[in-house]
């Protein structure tokens, strides 16, 4: 038998404030709804803002690892993993604040759902507007509209990978959540598998429940667990960068399953789109919109999306 209930496990870099918030309330939230018996574990990115530290004065039962390097959401949570003795497993994103029994929630569902292999809920925005916390598997349509947006509002349309928001007021099947927020059972894991340490950031969730529902289980979302998100507090450091790896971990995925032809058109996609926009930041630097750093920044990190 596992030793605990529950494993938390929550991957950071360089986001001290957001992190200390995070485990105030995931510890506040399993003090007072449970699951009582469970663990936490803090991987640490090699952040330089002193969030290891904070992590052991603060929360001296967290276990804080510290690889010495950044090695991704993937890679870190699989370090974490090892560490996992548990029956359950929660994937929680730095930058979210459980509410209220969230966490007790997400558990029950899973408990009372047993062709469910991972269940995420409902994320907010800090103002605790509606944000879209599931969505479709990746389209050409998609990648086409992540450059040519074409109509706003198309932006939450289920062409543009969304689920409806009447449909988010109930619990349903869904492709994939987000990952700021997503509970397991060790069974899932133990068959399919951590996370693939190909994808560095982004897609590596929609990469494993894809593999989650081939292995035979359902992905579900609930409504009754609610966690605020201050969506992208680690990527906006370094947008750009953050947006190459976004089209590289796309690829891998389109080529790992949907395979080469897809793959291609997707790029190619990418590539005009690419174009489209170095040509919109010379525009912009034409008009004194932006300065020329600005504008080599952009070229930069276009020409590497476009590759």
């Amino acid at each position: 038998m596992p030793d605990h209930d529950l494993a938390v496990i929550v991957v950071s870099y360089n986001t001290v404030a957001l992190l200390e918030a995070c485990l105030g309330a995931l510890v506040s939230s399993l003090e007072r709804f449970g699951p009582p018996d469970s663990q936490i574990i803090v991987v640490d990115n090699r952040s330089i803002d002193g969030s290891p530290a904070m992590v052991r004065a603060r929360f001296p039962t967290v276990d804080v690892l510290e690889p010495g390097e950044n090695l991704g959401f993937a890679a870190a949570n699989n370090r974490a993993l090892r560490r996992v003795d548990a029956d359950k497993v929660l994937f929680l994103n730095p930058d979210t604040e459980v509410l209220g029994d969230a966490v007790a929630a997400l558990v029950r569902y899973l408990d009372g759902h047993q062709s469910v292999g991972v269940v995420s809920g409902r994320l907010l925005y800090p103002d605790l507007r509606f944000q879209h916390s599931a969505f479709h598997f990746p389209t050409i349509a998609m990648s086409f509209l992540d450059f040519f947006p074409i109509n706003h509002r198309l932006t939450n349309a289920r062409l543009n990978g969304r689920y409806l928001r009447r449909r988010y007021k109930a619990p349903m099947a869904i492709d994939h959540p987000l990952g700021a927020c997503m509970l397991t059972r060790a069974e899932v894991i133990q068959r399919v598998g951590g996370f693939d340490e190909g994808f560095f950031m982004y897609c590596e969730e929609v990469d494993w429940c894809l593999r989650v529902k081939r292995a035979g289980w359902d992905v579900h979302y609930t409504p009754d667990a609610e966690i605020v998100h201050h969506a992208g507090a680690s990527s906006r450091q370094n947008a750009g960068s953050m947006l190459i790896q976004l089209h590289r971990s796309r690829d891998r995925f389109f080529r790992k399953h949907y395979g080469t032809a897809f793959a291609e058109v997707a790029r190619q996609i990418a590539r005009l789109g690419a174009r489209n926009l170095a040509n919109a930041a010379r525009d912009s630097a034409r008009r004194g919109e932006i300065d020329e750093i600005e504008l080599e920044r952009r070229l930069s990190v276009l020409e590497e999306v476009g590759r």
